[in-house]
């Protein structure tokens, strides 16, 4: 039996809860990473498996660029915490004379460092776009949807029959990229039906004059 210490900078593989693919973090930076992504997804509030992935590619393009940024201010910190080679009278001087001195001696590394940063935000700005037009044509659908819904459960009232959403809105009425239930589309009918009505009842109209 081994008795060593564990070394707490040990690498550990997670499957990722949202993906289901293996990390290889350590616990904190794990633990951290998985927050970051849930705070993403919900942020951006994707749905069906093409918008799950563009907001999971975001969020990870997110997490490098802060983890860009930590590395750009390590750079800097290793460069000013050394021996000092600036000695003025001022110690605000010395620490920018120390991290002028840190950028020239990693000037490449930091350059790319800058121009990884650069790629890394065009492809994050390129899928919001791309996200963000999924979601307006998804709402586009649901929204014909249930206007098409509304008007069949009105025939239906007219005519003095029942409305069934499953009879007379079949599933395969719907745009088969998304993914609407049914249950939803008629909740939503049954949601502005009812505030149509409230717009029109003779105390709220009162109340609005």
């Amino acid at each position: 039996m081994n008795d060593t210490p564990r070394d707490p900078r040990a690498l550990n593989a997670y499957r990722h809860g949202l993906t289901g693919q293996i990390v290889i973090l350590t616990p904190a930076d794990q633990a951290a990473y998985n927050q970051h992504c849930q705070g993403i997804h919900q942020s951006l509030a994707p749905e069906g498996a093409l918008e799950i992935g563009l907001a999971q590619s975001i969020a990870d393009d997110r997490w490098r660029l802060q983890r860009a940024c930590a590395l750009d201010n390590s750079s800097f910190a290793i460069g000013i915490s050394g021996p000092d080679k600036f000695i003025t009278e001022h110690p605000e001087v010395g620490t920018a004379l120390a991290q002028a001195a840190a950028w020239a001696a990693d000037a490449r590394n930091l350059n790319l460092l800058t121009l990884y940063e650069g790629r890394i935000q065009r492809r994050v700005e390129k899928n919001l776009q791309i996200l963000h037009q999924l979601q307006e044509q998804r709402r586009a659908a649901l929204k014909q949807a249930v206007e098409e819904a509304a008007l069949l459960a009105q025939l239906a009232e007219d005519e003095g029959e029942p409305y069934l959403i499953e009879r007379d809105f079949p599933r395969e009425a719907l745009p088969p990229q998304f993914d609407f239930s049914l249950a939803e589309i008629g909740r939503l009918v049954a949601h502005n039906r009812r505030l149509a009505r409230a717009k029109l009842h003779p105390i709220l109209l009162r109340r609005a004059a």
